[in-house]
């Protein structure tokens, strides 16, 4: 079997490395940059933080501010008409997970003008040029989108979203600044937490994952436990943001290499259906669809467990599992993830539509444990 595995041409990482910014302008022959991000970030003086360093070294830059939190066609499509007004030649991407696929969308559609319908890029579409050069500054720890080949862009005609895999859409450069991710609220912070644990652990026991990339998990899964409860509860602790910084980034480097699993498929409708954010989807689900993967993962869960910080020593290979999931849901509680369906405005009655976007995801067939549509809905039920 070959494996194959795709990073960012450069990262930089720790507190400050947006000074970095002009020396990574210059070395990509930018003479502009258009600036993708959204409107809470500029309000909180986040996007400052980098537009000064650009002022301060002569960079001209415009902005683009309409990211929403879910993007979706029509989003990408204002960002791709933004770009060619500008006459930038590479983009500067500041946020989380929305922001970052934003910009990948528009950076390769300009590239690849014959995609332009944005639909057709959902899957492994054949593009066949690099996206424009992106610059990605991540403003939370948990999508990881500044180091993956994955994007996800809502289609409003079907209420779906899309996943959208393609080596040509990775950032060129990832500068991993903690300073940015300071002033996130509580409890943000701990759903893009949680969903890079669900990224590292879907990532360790995916159906594509090999040596190489459960090192990585397996580091990030530790790094997580370690550092998310000083990150929610300290939010200007700089030990606990940049550990979770790097986590986060670490998780992203592996499961974009290896594919996810069935968390991130009922986790996708919920966020194109509810607009429920995806941190807080991936993390309700978890614990549960770990459960449920538990007999197809004897080997691995116990591995999750010690990551976690359990004393597996006299437990059986069942018994250590299960304390993957346990530790795993007593860490979600703890930092004030919502634990039911109905607490989040979903009904019964909306579950078989769920099931049935969620069966059809992309990610769906990476999990360990094949599953049904029916199971699907019993999973959903599980946490109404």
């Amino acid at each position: 079997m070959i494996n194959r595995f795709i990073l960012n041409e450069v990262s930089y990482f720790g507190p400050g490395a947006r000074k970095e910014l002009p020396e990574v302008v210059n070395r990509l022959n930018g003479k502009k940059a258009l600036i993708v991000t959204d409107k809470g970030l500029i309000q909180f003086g986040v996007a400052e933080k980098v537009t000064k360093v650009l002022d301060e070294a002569n960079i001209p830059y415009e902005i683009f501010s309409e990211v929403k939190p879910n993007p979706t066609v029509s989003n990408v499509k204002a960002g791709i008409d933004a770009y060619k007004k500008s006459n930038a030649d590479l983009i500067i991407a500041i946020g989380g997970g929305s922001a970052i696929d934003t910009a990948k969308g528009i950076g390769i559609v300009i590239n690849n003008p014959e995609f332009s319908d944005i639909i057709s890029l959902e899957g492994c579409a054949p593009t066949k040029h690099k996206s424009v050069p992106i610059v990605a500054l991540p403003t939370t720890a948990g999508t990881a989108a500044e180091t993956t080949i994955n994007y996800v862009i809502i289609d409003e005609d079907k209420k779906k979203k899309m996943v959208c895999v393609d080596p040509n859409d990775i950032p060129a450069v990832a500068i991993i600044d903690a300073e940015l991710m300071y002033s996130l609220p509580k409890s943000l912070t701990a759903a893009t937490g949680m969903d890079a644990l669900t990224h590292a652990i879907e990532g360790y026991v995916t159906k594509g994952a090999w040596e190489m990339s459960d090192m990585f998990e397996i580091e990030a899964i530790r790094m997580i436990n370690k550092y998310l409860r000083t990150a929610v509860n300290e939010p200007s602790n700089p030990e606990g943001r940049n550990g979770m910084a790097i986590a986060q980034y670490i998780a992203g480097m592996a499961f974009s290499n290896v594919g996810l699993g069935l968390v991130h498929g009922m986790a996708h409708p919920m966020g194109s259906l509810f607009d429920i954010p995806h941190g807080v989807a991936n993390a309700l689900l978890l614990p549960t669809v770990m459960e449920f993967n538990n007999p197809y993962c004897l080997d691995k869960f116990p591995k999750v467990a010690e990551a976690m910080g359990v004393d597996i020593s006299g437990m059986t290979k069942e018994e250590a599992s299960q304390a993957a999931c346990d530790a795993v849901k007593a860490l979600a509680i703890e930092v004030g993830i919502p634990q039911h369906l109905s607490e989040l405005g979903i009904k019964e009655s909306d579950i078989p539509e769920l099931a049935q976007q969620a069966l059809n995801d992309v990610c769906t067939p990476g999990n360990p444990r094949p599953v049904t549509h029916e199971e699907i809905i019993e999973l959903y039920k599980k946490v109404l």
